[in-house]
């Protein structure tokens, strides 16, 4: 399959930043557009924006690298106890712990390339959302709604912020499938790192009858220790330019993490950025004053059980809640990679955090020395006297007003101060 290009991405103007209804020929199919769903902010700016190609023929597509789902939440059980399950309402805006079943929309993800003009041989990976004859109208919102979010991000004065993934362009097919183009900047997410990693350790420690360098041992610890501080640390630069420009991710997991490069040795070179934008909030005091819309109706809902109901008390809790969020990526990338395959995984080191110790960290730390198998992420989290376990404790507070903003995140000891 070809497509091809037109002949600038980024440029300074006073035009409309983003705006689909000029180009027709990016939707082929009489469905809804995404232009549909391009906020009303969006158009009205005046700021550097992002042209966008929008043309199919400008693209060349290769092989399919890869697919995902997304997971429904079902229901919250922050507060289990044996097989019943009861909550408060201030319980359950405070805390997330979600029984998760898998969504209906599938995405799949592809090389590719511009095929034409000033930028022609760019590589590009492409992620295709389903038509609504195979997901429905749910997959046209969130493909509109990544495409609004990234466009309006990239209009940004300050310029293209380096940990967020960059949108190229995108198209309508006949058969309704919506495909972004965004610049690619490696394969591979934080999710692969770590999985790679424990394997990694698990191999080293299967070679029972040549015992591992002591001396060796504690270079790769410190290896590992840099590039996940670097990793975790661009991974909240990046939220924290979303948030200061007036939006959440409300998605961010290992996997929308990516990476340029899973070599510890290359740490140096390593740039996360973000992806995955398709259940964004825009958190500007205009966008709270119109009410909830599809991907915010149940943020708002628990921001009203937690006791937030002001404009200013909504968009405090929706920060906190990427912050959450965040916190437990940490926690994901302290214990996972340090820990041999199969040891630990999100959803169990989830529940141990909620379910086990109701966000008890220093509980959570106790019972962790105990088990030989998670000594080396204790380690890891007790560098600079216990800093990665008091980061952890801010980040996963039961009060949302309590948390820190992912700015203060980015800026603490432990991801600045040389720990190691």
């Amino acid at each position: 399959m070809i497509f091809t290009t037109p002949h600038c991405f980024f440029s300074c103007s006073t035009s409309l930043p983003f705006s689909l209804s000029k180009k027709p020929s990016f939707f082929l199919s009489k469905k809804p557009r995404l232009s549909t769903w391009v906020s009303s902010r969006t158009r009205s700016s005046s700021l550097c924006t992002a042209s966008l190609i929008t043309s199919p023929e400008s693209f060349e597509v290769g092989r399919l690298i890869g697919s995902y789902g997304f997971m429904n939440v079902t229901s919250y059980s922050g507060f289990q106890s044996g097989a019943d399950l009861e909550f408060s309402s201030g319980d359950l805006g405070q805390l997330r712990v979600q029984d998760v079943g898998e969504g209906s929309v599938k995405i799949r993800l592809y090389e590719g390339r511009i095929a034409q003009g000033p930028f022609k041989g760019t590589p590009v990976i492409f992620k295709v959302y389903p038509g609504q004859r195979a997901a429905g109208i749910e997959a046209d919102m969130m493909a509109a709604n990544e495409l609004n979010a990234h466009a309006f991000l990239q209009s940004s004065s300050e310029g293209i912020c380096k940990n967020l993934l960059l949108l190229l362009g995108g198209f309508e097919t006949k058969t309704g499938e919506q495909w972004l183009a965004f610049r690619d900047n490696g394969k591979y997410s934080a999710a692969d790192f770590a999985k790679a990693t424990s394997e990694k350790i698990s191999r080293a420690r299967s070679l029972q009858e040549k015992p591992w360098n002591p001396f060796e041992q504690e270079q790769a610890f410190k290896r590992r220790t840099y590039f996940v501080i670097r990793l975790f640390q661009g991974a909240m630069n990046g939220l924290a330019y979303m948030h200061n420009h007036e939006r959440l991710h409300q998605s961010l997991g290992p996997a929308s993490v990516i990476l340029n490069t899973i070599v510890e040795r290359d740490a140096v070179y390593l740039v996360p950025k973000l992806r995955d934008l398709a259940f964004s909030v825009d958190i500007s005091f205009s966008s709270l004053e119109e009410g909830p819309s599809t991907f915010s109706e149940d943020l708002w809902r628990r921001a009203s059980s937690a006791g937030a109901f002001t404009p200013m008390e909504r968009r405090s809790f929706g920060i906190a809640d990427d912050i959450y969020e965040a916190g437990l990526l940490f926690a994901y990338l302290a214990f996972v990679p340090f820990c041999e395959a199969g040891i630990m995984d999100s959803l169990s080191l989830q529940r141990l955090l909620e379910s086990t110790f109701k966000l008890d960290v220093m509980a959570t730390r106790e019972y962790c020395l105990a088990d030989d198998r998670l000594l080396e992420a204790v380690k890891f989290l007790d560098l600079g006297d216990a800093a990665g376990w008091e980061l952890l404790q801010a980040m996963l507070n039961p009060d949302f007003r309590k948390r820190p903003i992912a700015e203060a995140v980015a800026n603490h000891r432990f991801l600045t101060a040389n720990v190691l």
